[in-house]
């Protein structure tokens, strides 16, 4: 683990000297150098202890430089065309589990005329537009605003059912970090 490079840069983005740390936590110096060079690996009191003295939640001390925040620019987006329909769909953001894309629907579109069906679970939001959902057996109409969920290993289909442009926001959660095909 890379604690002690956290540790360093959010104590020197506070303006916090390491002099200060040890006067609040009553490390030394030294200690606190060679923690902040990963010379050594402090114990869950003594972390506890500086992030206290940092004012950021123990956790994030802990966390790899992987699982912290990331953005994405708008500029940055992929775009990508996919389906019978090629709809745009931007992939926003994602982690290991977890994918979330703006979807644009043309009038009339969907995902496909045959039902698709994969692992995980998915989470729309309605951000423009008239769509029907079907999932198995259930069918809703949901418009602006509107969201809903379930489970994708159940064959489903959206299609925008309106006269103008519809937009999707969906989160994918699945339990492997493989790169899904939703269209």
């Amino acid at each position: 683990m890379d604690i002690g490079t956290t540790i360093r840069a959010v104590r020197k983005r506070k303006n916090i000297t390491i002099a200060q740390i040890c006067e609040q936590t009553g490390l030394s110096q030294g200690f606190m150098s060679q923690v902040e060079t990963n010379k050594t690996s402090p114990s869950i009191a003594t972390l506890e202890n500086i992030s206290t003295a940092l004012d950021v939640p123990l956790a994030y001390l802990l966390l790899k430089k992987e699982e912290r925040m990331k953005v994405t620019r708008k500029e940055e987006r992929s775009l990508s065309t996919a389906g019978p329909d090629r709809l745009q769909i931007q992939h926003l953001s994602s982690t290991k589990n977890m994918r979330v894309i703006l979807v644009d629907f043309p009038p009339g579109t969907s995902t496909g005329e045959t039902p698709r069906a994969h692992e995980g679970e998915e989470v729309h939001y309605v951000m423009q537009g008239t769509f029907q959902a079907e999932q198995g057996e259930d069918v809703m109409v949901l418009n602006e605003g509107d969201t809903f969920s379930w489970n994708a290993c159940i064959p489903h289909t959206v299609r925008n059912i309106g006269e103008q442009p519809g937009t999707l926001l969906i989160s994918v959660y699945t339990d492997t970090d493989q790169e899904l095909t939703l269209f």
